[in-house]
């Protein structure tokens, strides 16, 4: 691994902790016969762990500096292919259509993402509720925030929970792989992190129209500390609504927090039906 100055604009924070390097590569359980998407190698810590595991890896990086430098750490590597790109502007299906990348698609990503694009990042891989991801991934281990990562594996009833759970949940299994200090990055961030798990995989109840659901989900959540019945006043009836919830088992007392991923489902195609 070679020495860097981390750039603040590109939120760069090196991990350092091996530790915490085989648990990513554990939770993914990468073989040869994957393809790994691996977004912002940095000083490539994680790619030189990968290359030996994957059938390829495909690595994306914005900054010049370490394009040069991991082109030149990686060039007795036939299995890595480095994309010198911002990975939210990049068409991964077009990149894998190229020569160069004889691999095919990447099916499993494993990466120690820039936070402050944490967000954006999420939506490229699992798409959203109006518009999921057409070729969803076998596995996506991220290295992402504390918080963030609270809100995506918490469970309903919790503080953490709210619309990005709601959203992420509803495309894919959650799990928390382990916590992660500051301490275990050079130079440490003001937070602390932790790795993740996403399974990509069918709704276990499905939405009847996904652009409605998320605009649902959006108002739902809109004031966390309102019930629903109040957030809704604009969209629905109130006591049609509290009828709705009635026969769904859901308190009409309740606030986004408190339904599931299946009664935030079974809700939305309610209303939207009665609103039709």
């Amino acid at each position: 691994m070679f020495s860097q100055r981390t750039r603040k604009r590109f939120g760069q924070h090196w991990l350092t902790d091996e530790t915490v390097l085989h648990r990513m590569l554990e939770a993914a359980a990468v073989t040869r016969q994957d393809t790994v998407l691996e977004i912002g190698p940095g000083t490539g810590a994680l790619t030189r762990w990968l290359l030996p595991l994957a059938n390829a890896v495909v690595a994306v990086e914005i900054d010049r500096d370490l394009i040069r430098k991991l082109n030149h750490q990686f060039a007795k590597h036939d299995n890595f292919r480095l994309v010198p790109s911002d990975i939210l502007e990049l068409d991964i299906a077009a990149v894998s259509q190229d020569k160069y990348f004889d691999f095919g698609l990447p099916n499993k990503v494993v990466a120690n993402i820039p936070y402050y694009i944490t967000g954006p990042i999420l939506e490229k891989l699992l798409g959203t509720l109006a518009a999921p991801n057409p070729e969803p991934y076998d596995v996506i281990v991220l290295l992402v925030q504390k918080e963030v990562a609270q809100r995506l594996y918490a469970k309903p009833g919790t503080k953490a929970f709210g619309a990005l759970s709601v959203r992420v949940q509803y495309l894919a299994d959650c799990e928390l792989v382990c916590p992660v200090p500051a301490k275990a990055f050079q130079p440490p961030p003001q937070v602390d992190s932790a790795v993740v798990k996403l399974t990509p995989r069918s709704p276990v109840t499905l939405s009847e129209d996904l652009a409605g659901f998320d605009r649902l989900v959006k108002l739902g959540f809109g004031s966390k500390r309102k019930m629903l019945r109040n957030n809704f006043k604009g969209v629905i009836d109130r006591i049609a609504l509290e009828a709705m919830m009635t026969d769904l088992a859901i308190e009409p007392t309740a606030r986004g927090e408190d339904l599931s991923i299946e009664q935030w489902v079974a809700l939305s195609n309610t209303i939207l039906k009665h609103l039709c």
